[in-house]
């Protein structure tokens, strides 16, 4: 087990020592007590927040049960009250930010043991090996009992639990008038307005098309039924590109997608280039958040600066991104429109649509006064 970061705990029969799965990157925690049916929720509260992980040995359904009653804890913790409202919006982003965080890691400390072939040893433990070979890879029960246990988060495994779910009951698509089927830790087309931009946007060539930072293949798809005969598909992530592989596959658009592993552009030029790059320039801090999240603006700008050298004469790129990231104050207008120029670019024009999402229209969110001014554009860019 010295490839990968472990756990060890004591309990009656001795010291144990398993596998610690975090697809997070989270740290394995460095206490470590046996928790069961007999802890309160007030008590567990208070071992996560000093930062004691709870390894449990009790009933699996009474663990989610106290999973919800930390979290209901979590939300009327009492906090610092601040003398006024966050200074700007982009202040209250950051200390939304912090709180998630911060959320996320005293939730996490709640553990369960998995064996070698991914079965649960508790009561009441449901059958998980299936969501766990979908994202730990296929189990390999050892000879020796022990050898290959692993303990993760309930947190993390509960995630991956829905997203099995997710992945065999899909997406609705209506831009698609089908589904797609997203894989754990590839972003879910769950905001389709985006996808509404390109269903309609008029296409420059229906010969061929590159679609950069493809994730789950949806916007292959869409313009696969468009018609597009040719459409070449990039991501750097291996779990994207089998996700894409398969929705196009199930679709029936394999023929006319190519899905290869690339950094942002394949070889060659095409008279369309499309992209969704992540919409905020800030540093993830999990796999999934990689496709809301783009430190620096780096996809952006590679983007921008790459598609001169693969467009064809009079070929368009489309640039799919939301304003959020203006109302938030992290990356102002001006900014984007010099790196467009930049680039040796110029915006031929520009598609817009709000938000569908419920958060749009929902007071109590701590980011509803961006959420609300939100728009995502389709800005169509030529070379100048």
């Amino acid at each position: 087990m010295t490839d990968f970061p472990t756990l060890t705990w004591s309990d009656e029969q001795g010291t144990h020592v398993a596998r610690w799965r975090s697809e997070a990157g989270v740290p394995a925690p460095k206490r470590v007590v046996i928790a069961d049916d007999r802890i309160t929720a007030d008590a567990a509260w208070r071992l996560a927040c000093e930062g004691t992980a709870l390894l449990w040995y009790g009933d699996f359904q009474n663990a989610r049960q106290l999973l919800q009653a930390m979290a209901r804890r979590m939300e009327r913790k009492p906090h610092k009250k601040a003398k006024s409202e966050p200074a700007s919006s982009r202040d209250a982003f950051n200390l939304h930010r912090l709180a998630q965080a911060q959320r996320a890691r005293t939730l996490g400390m709640l553990l369960i043991p998995l064996a070698s072939d991914y079965t649960i040893a508790l009561r009441r433990a449901p059958d998980v090996k299936q969501a766990c070979e979908e994202v730990y890879g296929e189990a390999s029960p050892s000879a020796n009992p022990g050898d290959a246990d692993s303990v993760v988060s309930l947190r993390e495994l509960l995630g991956l639990i829905g997203a099995h779910e997710w992945r065999k009951k899909g997406v609705e698509i209506p831009a698609l008038g089908d589904r797609i089927h997203p894989y754990y830790g590839v972003f879910s087309p769950v905001r389709g307005e985006y996808l509404d931009l390109v269903a309609s946007t008029p296409l420059p060539s229906q010969e061929k098309a590159f679609d950069i930072g493809t994730g789950t293949g949806v916007i292959a798809a869409v313009l696969a039924r468009r018609g597009v005969k040719h459409i070449v598909a990039t991501d750097q992530d291996p779990r994207a590109l089998a996700c894409a592989r398969e929705n196009l596959a199930r679709l029936g658009y394999a023929s006319q997608v190519d899905v290869v592993q690339a950094d942002l552009f394949p070889e060659g030029r095409a008279p369309l280039v499309v992209c969704n790059p992540p919409w905020v320039p800030a540093r993830p801090s999990s796999p999934v958040e990689h496709a809301v999240f783009d430190p620096e603006s780096r996809m952006l700008l590679g983007f921008l600066n790459g598609l001169k050298d693969h467009l064809e004469p009079g070929g368009e790129g489309w640039l799919i991104l939301s304003d959020f990231a203006e109302h938030l104050g992290l990356r102002m207008r001006d900014e984007l429109l010099a790196a467009i120029d930049g680039a040796g670019l110029e915006v031929a024009g520009r598609e817009d649509i709000r938000p569908r999402h419920p958060k749009a229209a929902d007071p109590t969110d701590p980011l509803f006064k961006a959420r609300a001014a939100e728009l995502t554009s389709l800005w169509r860019l030529k070379v100048r």
